[in-house]
């Protein structure tokens, strides 16, 4: 199993890929769209652990957004995967 990032850490990159998504509006507007937050939540919605899930999720789901959050911090994309299971906890019937 991959070593996880501490919650802090894991909080922290998904909060930047956030950043990074609404930094253009064609990266952010298929998030909200999918996620059914608008602008105007946005903020309120980023405090919730479930939320930042939902944000590296989308960027795992789409293979060219990954790799260029990725590239752009140069980071293994693997860490986005990890910094997602921080987050979300272990997998259900994991022990």
């Amino acid at each position: 199993m991959p070593r996880l990032i501490a919650s802090p850490d894991a909080e922290t990159l998904a909060l930047r890929a956030l950043g990074f998504l609404a930094a253009e509006p064609a990266r952010i507007e298929p998030f909200l769209a999918a996620t059914g937050v608008g602008p105007d939540t946005l903020r309120a919605a980023a405090r919730e652990p479930g939320f930042l899930v939902a944000v590296l999720d989308h960027l795992r789901g789409n293979e060219s957004l990954l790799l260029e959050f990725a590239g752009n911090l140069s980071l293994n994309p693997e860490m986005i995967g990890q910094a997602r299971e921080t987050l979300a906890g272990p997998p259900p019937g994991d022990p």
